[in-house]
């Protein structure tokens, strides 16, 4: 462990599952209440935006309900006590990891509690409805969609993310289902880099083959435990 200095974490849905959202490939996922190409693409919110801010209201109000986990808090402590470089990837929506503490944190595939303005690409934290389409607050206009990356849509810093990896001496994936790309190619990229490579899943994901070595279990169980043996080991 001496030899680690800067890792990388990638989550998913499945580090806030235990805080009660929904992911959205599980049996009981928000996939199986609405295909991918209505709420989650840039023609479904052409083709119907009532639908797609209605589903947005939805998870909103749920990430405002959450509460950040053992895993969440878990990782929070790493990110004030690690010397080196650190960045939490997520492709989650909510706040938790911030609620929870961290700092170095990156949203992949954007904020739930933000709102984007199309006309003037601005960003403003929203808590509220989109479905009444208020007006911007740096522009007026009624023009405001979920600040959500959807499918066919780049992810957000992906040069930072790629840079990271590239100087990683760890790379850590915590409840994710290596079934999403390009979030699913980060540990190829990492291991061509020379980092060791840990998953941290309730079940062996679609790209486990690729890790060194992968745990199975709860994230509010195997995330503060490898956290503890981390630190402990870097004293």
């Amino acid at each position: 462990m001496n030899d680690i200095r800067n890792i990388v974490i990638l989550t998913g849905a499945g580090i806030s599952a235990e805080s009660g959202l929904r992911t959205f490939r599980a049996e009981d996922g928000l996939w199986e209440d609405h295909p991918v190409e209505e709420v989650a693409t840039p023609q479904g919110f052409r083709r119907d935006p009532d639908l797609v801010q209605r589903f947005y209201d939805e998870r909103r109000s749920g990430i405002l309900a959450a509460q950040p986990n053992p895993a969440h808090d878990a990782l929070a402590r790493l990110d004030r006590a690690w010397d080196g470089e650190l960045l939490i990837v997520t492709q989650n929506i909510d706040d938790l990891h911030e609620r929870a503490g961290a700092a170095r944190v990156l949203h992949m595939h954007g904020e739930g509690l933000s709102a984007w303005c199309t006309v003037c690409d601005a960003r403003h934290s929203w808590t509220g409805t989109l479905r009444d389409n208020p007006p911007c607050p740096s522009c007026g206009q009624a023009a405001l969609r979920p600040d959500i990356v959807w499918f066919g849509e780049m992810p957000y810093r992906m040069d930072e993310i790629f840079a990271a990896l590239s100087r990683a001496d760890l790379f850590v994936s915590i409840g994710t289902s290596g079934a999403v790309y390009p979030a699913a190619g980060f540990v190829q990229g990492a291991k061509e880099a020379g980092a060791a490579t840990l998953e941290l899943n309730l079940e062996r994901s679609q790209g486990s083959h690729w890790f060194d070595e992968t745990r199975l279990g709860p994230a509010s169980m195997l995330v503060p435990q490898w956290v503890e043996d981390l630190l402990t080991a870097a004293k």
